[in-house]
């Protein structure tokens, strides 16, 4: 039979290291090897993890040791105190446990601990003075580092992509000129309408370095002295460019805080922006509060996905349902012509959950068209009484701020007081459970739906209260919307950043004649700083009296035509009709599609679903 060997194993962790050569790995050594020579407990193994905290568990050395315990071949365990097995009372006690099963002496040489003397009634109380050591420690780092982040100091260990550390003042950061610009780049072409896979596809084509090939190569970040791990260089993620868009950094803030973690678990967790400690203008900004807050917008309202279409449309993300307010999107074929129309998403005919009562259809050219005239005019405006555009501007944006804080601070109080009524039911039903009042499977049901409304209701009032925020810090600027008109020389052409930087979202009414070809429907278009705003006499027509009369003849004709479509609809008319053509008409449409998907494949313009990358599939129905 194989001689068991006798385990010596040594910690060491940063923190113990302060207290002196005492706790030193090479003392460790030289003490437990001194012991197991003296007591006869040869031959022996050294098992050390140097540098790494007792709350682990995944140390290196105590994983082997572990594994060779398992294995049968250790028959002692030598260490110079219990801490340095582990900071964690219970799992130090599990440990114990296994060891004692598997008839494995624990030796304790500074503790006087020895298992092979039976049980030591006091051992659990010094393992969970280990922990609170532990515990303690945390506390004191955690306060120094509070008290570092408070002061407006950087309390990040690296700096985010796009900075370095200024050799003069490791505290302030410099611009890295090389990756500013890629990072305005990403900012720029998410304002053009791509999406992170997009920017990220594109990245990677021209062949930009990563962040972290990047910041190794300046001697910073994480990778520096294992950058040749990384397989590819320019395998840029689209988690990375929207970890990259989301950063308030940019704005030259030092953004202190963000993320959290216990003592015993030294993963980092995000924390909600609530428990961020933001200082504004500590060091040169990359991006601009106007861009920054623009790409938030568009973040926030669409995703994009690749669906082997292209482009997004210039208008995704703007285009909302008047009616029930859902997003809309666009169709580029479905009426087999290369016409794009917007739909509201919340419409189908198949009756399932809450639903929008029409489609709101709308052709995106036209919207394109209405906005491109009413900037024309509010530019032709500006140009010609420079003071009277000044005072109308700022007059719509006051009076329009004022009803809308006033509906906001409304809506706030009422989901507070709901929220207040939850909390009270919540507690009646937890009582009423408890008595017996309320079977256990009922209690789950309301339970689980209180909390959901809770949940949402907390999220619906930060995102309110934000907005509230921001008219009151002047977020919404009639000299900033002031400016952006005089940004451009003419509006021509519309361009997807232009747009972006213009509009904030445009609802989308129901024509006045459902179905009729040529019919009035209500667009409203709100802009960034001032929301709805319309320049004297924008859109006025003056008719001279045969225009009139011909008007009225014309909508008198289609009020007779939609009077027979609704009586052949009654008597069964239309749906025999209907039916008759339906299938021809269908494989026409679908003909011309198919005709205009193969001049596309042709182009290069349109690639089949299945010929798309498999390393992000599309996920949901989203038209880009």
């Amino acid at each position: 039979m194989q001689e068991k060997l006798t385990a010596l194993y040594e910690r060491l962790s940063h923190d113990d290291d302060l207290m002196g050569e005492s706790n030193s790995i090479s003392n460790q050594k030289q003490m437990l090897s001194e012991y197991a020579e003296s007591h006869g407990l040869t031959p022996y193994i050294h098992f050390t993890d140097d540098g790494i905290s007792g709350t682990r568990f995944d140390r290196p050395g105590f994983v082997s040791m572990m594994d060779a315990i398992k294995a049968g071949q250790i028959g002692t365990v030598i260490i110079k105190d219990m801490s340095r097995l582990g900071r964690d009372y219970l799992m130090v006690g599990q440990i114990q446990e296994m060891l004692r099963q598997k008839q494995v002496r624990l030796i304790a040489i500074n503790d006087g601990h020895d298992s092979l003397n039976g049980d030591d009634d006091f051992l659990p109380f010094r393992n969970i003075m280990n922990e609170w050591y532990a515990k303690d420690t945390s506390k004191k780092i955690r306060s120094t580092f509070k008290a570092k982040g408070n002061s407006g100091k950087h309390v990040a260990s690296t700096t985010p992509y796009g900075y370095l550390k200024d050799p003069e003042n490791k505290e302030h950061w410099i611009v890295d000129e090389e990756a500013a610009q890629v990072v305005r780049r990403i900012f720029q072409m998410t304002m053009d309408g791509y999406g992170p896979y997009q920017i990220a596809k594109k990245l990677k084509e021209d062949q930009v370095e990563i962040p972290a090939v990047h910041m190794a190569r300046h001697g910073a970040g994480l990778w520096q002295g294992r950058v040749d791990e990384i397989k590819d260089p320019y395998a840029w993620g689209s988690s990375t460019v929207a970890g990259i868009l989301r950063k308030r950094e940019y704005l030259g803030h030092t953004v202190n805080f963000k993320t959290r973690k216990h003592f015993k678990d030294k993963k980092s967790h995000y924390v909600s922006e609530d428990n961020w400690t933001v200082f504004e203008d500590t060091q040169e900004a990359i991006i601009d509060q106007e861009t920054f807050d623009n790409v938030q917008r568009i973040r926030k309202n669409v995703r994009r996905y690749p669906d082997g279409w292209g482009e997004a449309h210039p208008l995704t993300g703007l285009m909302y349902c008047a009616d029930c307010g859902a997003k809309m999107y666009v169709h580029r074929v479905n009426n087999g012509k290369r016409i794009p129309q917007y739909t509201c998403s919340a419409y189908s005919k198949v009756p399932v959950g809450t639903l929008c009562p029409t489609q709101h259809r709308i052709n995106a050219d036209i919207v394109m068209e209405l906005i491109k005239d009413l900037l024309k005019a509010i530019a032709e405006y500006s140009h010609l009484n420079r003071e009277e555009f000044i005072e109308t501007v700022k007059t719509t944006q006051n009076s329009q701020q004022s009803s809308e804080i006033v509906r906001l601070k409304n809506r706030i109080a009422e989901a507070k007081k709901r929220l207040q009524e939850l909390e009270k039911l919540i507690c009646r039903i937890y009582e009423d459970n408890i008595l017996g009042k309320l079977p256990d499977e009922r209690y789950a049901v309301l339970d689980g739906q209180y909390s959901k409304e809770q949940k949402e209701l907390t999220a619906e009032i930060s995102e309110l209260e934000a907005e509230v925020a921001g008219y009151e810090n002047g977020r919404r600027s009639a000299e900033r919307f002031i400016a952006l008109v005089d940004k451009y020389q003419n509006f021509d052409e519309l361009t997807t950043y232009m747009l972006n930087e213009f509009v904030e979202k445009i609802l989308v009414h129901e024509r006045d004649r459902k179905g009729s070809q040529q019919t009035t429907q209500e667009i409203e278009i709100y802009f960034n700083f001032v929301g709805r705003y319309l320049p004297p006499h924008f859109g006025e027509v003056q008719l001279t009296p045969e225009e009139e009369e011909e008007l009225r003849k014309r909508e008198a004709r289609k009020d007779r035509l939609h009077q027979n479509y609704l009586r052949r609809k009654a008597n069964g008319k239309q749906k025999e009709y209907e039916d008759k053509v339906k299938e021809k008409r269908k494989a026409e449409i679908e003909a011309k599609k198919e005709a205009i998907r193969q001049e596309d494949i042709t182009k290069g313009v349109f690639v089949p679903v299945s010929m798309l990358p498999a390393a992000e599939p599309k996920k949901g129905v989203v038209n880009t």
